[in-house]
């Protein structure tokens, strides 16, 4: 009898503890809504990256109803622990969590979310485990944690379902599966309490939108940053840099910042943040040799303090206890040490004219960086300074370019959700060129920007076609730190990676305002298809009729994953060739697309076979598509000096584009210190195609020259 009441006692206290916990729920912006259970941890991802969000850019987008039912959201508490429950429907397909390499579609996943190198796995260790996902119903949902997270992304099938997994006889059904229907996604944060945000569509970009947005818009790089860049060899010394740059320009390949590697510093791994006195005995008038040939600086560091350098004492309060290479690890989230720290950058390097950052080492692996028993002086825990170090730098480095009123633009190891605004592209030394399209794809949807790099090749083909992705993506760049390699190493593609070099300048003025709608608007500027609406039509379409996708193949190829083609800026679709390969398959979504190169008609909402041609990456235009081009150029135009364009339309439809323009180099845009100009193409009254552009405002920029048109179609 006394067992029997304390298993009743037991019973009683541990359902009390472990019950459903009443969330509250809170709009904060059209269409979104934040969600608190528990008792949030003060520090998390958004504190973190302190972000602004663009309300009124929001406020644009419209309302939107709640996407779901909220009693079907739940949330519960036990062992400091906060598990959370999201519905799914029958066919809902999934995107996001983070920076993966392999997989664009997460439904049925199971992942735990932690900042490190990408080893090969889409298991939830990557540079960017963003805890966001979108959903093709057109919501998304984003948890607010520095924790490790684990996701049952509707791989676990509950007793209590409402919808539930039928249970089949393994013996004698055919459509039996070890991998049964779950109708929900759940998650398990480490911690007491959490807050989490929804975000309304209506559609999966406008979700998407939504969540950039909410986190301050995607980053405005100045002009030169989406020229080009060249890594050169770790060990070059301020000489070798200055030939290169000679040699660029005299071979006629454009070129618009160098990238040094760990050979300028005087120590590195750990790092002084010293200039090598021999290497390079004068940096100043190398910054300042560079900026007369129309060249930028950018510096490789990581963040971790050798006993040598010169603020290594003065630091040391704010150290943690555990060391990288030997380095000391400073504690960023503590604002002293964020004064002693950066202040060596603003005088050594900022000060004397270096444009930017490649801030290594902040993601992994766990063999190398801080082990999760470390403490730290803020008493933040080792885990959630791992999966925010790499937001910290990020941020506090821009700080230092901003109180210049200097833009900056470099790359980094590891960012998380909040650091949508941050002016970085990861990389990594992954290299695989495939899964290198499918992160081009993924970053989309997570809110950072992505580059396929180049780096060294076994055969001129493949140097090419990687060559050709790195063009169509945030940030042109070879990184020759270990190979050497420069853009005309191999001599029997020299002509081919000059030409494409050379279209990527011709294509800034694209390249620019696709940024500034990632900016003002949040319009991911790089974008997996299923964000396109012509394939979100047809998958919504799919939903709701359950078509027999064995009768119709263009409907059944929108259900797999598409992982190999995907949207740049507003109108492109690339396709890349891989080496190797002399064909492929291509899905256009439902509207009419036209080559690039030619204007011809290419075909509507069907699949499109295509062979491989040496001196082309494949790219398609949807109708009506405005794409303004310049001449092209060795580096990209500078504060005040104007160029010419070439505007050319797509198709049939008479159509419109906003052109941005800007100083490209301060944040005077930021006071309202820019222009849109509607570019306007429609045919007159004898049938001809005619185009406008809008004068610029008074007083606002206007870099634009002369300007002529091309109608691809029919050409």
């Amino acid at each position: 009898m006394k067992y029997n009441i304390y298993c009743l006692i037991f019973f009683i206290g541990f359902y009390s503890v472990s019950q459903a916990q009443e969330i509250q729920w809170e709009s904060i912006a059209p269409g979104i809504w934040k969600g608190t259970t528990g008792v949030p941890e003060s520090y998390d991802l958004l504190s973190a990256a302190n972000p602004t969000t663009k309300v009124a850019a929001i406020e644009k987008l419209g309302a939107a109803p709640f996407p779901m039912d909220k009693k079907e959201v739940t949330a519960r508490q036990k062992d400091g622990k906060t598990y959370l429950k999201f519905p799914l429907t029958r066919e809902e397909q999934l995107f996001g969590f983070g920076l993966n390499f392999k997989t664009v579609h997460q439904r049925g996943r199971i992942v735990r979310l932690h900042v490190d190198h990408y080893g090969g796995v889409d298991n939830g260790r990557t540079h960017a485990p963003v805890p966001f996902y979108v959903s093709d119903l057109g919501y998304g949902i984003f948890i607010n944690s520095a924790r490790y997270l684990d996701i049952y992304a509707g791989s676990a099938s509950r007793l209590d379902s409402k919808d539930p997994a039928i249970a089949r006889d393994r013996n004698t059904d055919p459509e039996w599966t070890a991998s049964p229907y779950s109708d929900g996604v759940e998650i398990l944060v480490p911690a007491g309490g959490v807050e989490f945000y929804l975000f309304a569509g209506p559609s999966p970009l406008e979700a998407v939108q939504r969540f950039n947005l909410f986190n301050g818009g995607g980053p405005l790089p100045p002009r030169w940053g989406l020229g080009f860049t060249q890594r050169v060899h770790r060990l070059y010394d301020q000489d070798d840099v200055i030939s290169e740059v000679d040699e660029f320009e005299k071979r006629g390949f454009p070129l618009d910042f160098i990238g040094l590697e760990p050979g300028w510093l005087s120590k590195s791994y750990p790092n002084t943040f010293d200039w090598d006195a021999e290497r390079f005995p004068d940096p100043a008038a190398l910054a300042a040799t560079l900026k007369k040939k129309g060249v930028g600086l950018n510096l490789w560091i990581n963040p971790y303090v050798s006993p040598e350098a010169d603020f290594y004492e003065e630091l040391k309060p704010y150290y943690g206890s555990h060391t990288v290479w030997a380095g000391a690890v400073p504690d960023l989230s503590i604002e002293k040490a964020r004064n002693i720290y950066w202040q060596k950058f603003k005088k050594d390097h900022i000060g004397v004219g270096v444009g930017g950052y490649k801030i290594d080492e902040v993601d992994g692996y766990d063999r190398w960086l801080w082990p999760d028993v470390a403490v730290f002086p803020s008493g933040l825990s080792a885990e959630q300074l791992r999966q925010t170090y790499g937001l910290l730098v990020q941020q506090q480095s821009a700080k230092l370019f901003r109180e210049q009123d200097r833009r900056t633009y470099g790359l980094v190891r590891a960012s998380n959700g909040g650091g949508v605004s941050f002016p970085y592209v990861l990389y990594n030394d992954y290299y695989n060129h495939k899964d290198f399209i499918t992160a081009l794809i993924n970053s989309g949807y997570a809110g950072v920007l992505w580059t396929p790099e180049a780096r060294a090749s076994d055969t001129a083909e493949e140097w090419l076609r990687r060559f050709q992705t790195v063009v169509f993506s945030p940030m042109a760049m070879i990184n020759a730190w270990a190979s050497g390699t420069k853009p005309w190493t191999y001599p029997e593609v020299e002509e081919e990676v000059k030409a494409m070099a050379l279209l990527r300048m011709q294509m800034m003025p694209y390249w620019y305002s696709s940024f500034a709608e990632y900016h003002f608007e949040g319009m991911p500027p790089f974008r997996g298809m299923n964000l396109e609406p012509g394939f979100e039509e047809k998958i919504q379409v799919q939903h709701r009729n359950a078509i027999d996708l064995e009768s119709n193949p263009y409907e059944e190829a929108l259900k797999k994953e598409i992982k190999d083609q995907y949207m740049a800026g507003p109108s492109l679709l690339v396709a890349p060739f891989f080496a190797g390969e002399t064909s492929r398959e291509v899905i256009l979504p439902k509207g009419n697309w036209y080559d690039f190169y030619d204007g011809s008609y290419a075909g509507n909402g069907e699949i499109i076979s295509i062979t491989a041609r040496l001196d082309q990456i494949p790219v398609f235009v949807k109708e009506g598509g405005i794409i303004p081009m310049m001449e092209p150029r060795l580096h990209a135009p500078a504060k005040g000096e104007t160029f010419d364009l070439e505007i050319r339309h797509y198709g049939e439809t008479p159509s419109t584009y906003l052109l941005y323009d800007d100083d490209g180099e301060s944040f005077a845009y930021e006071k309202g210190d820019f222009s849109w100009r509607e570019i306007k193409v429609e045919k007159d009254g004898s049938g001809k195609w005619k185009g406008t552009v809008s004068k610029a405002a008074k007083g606002k920029p206007d870099h634009i020259g002369a300007v002529s048109w091309k109608f691809m179609t029919n050409q």
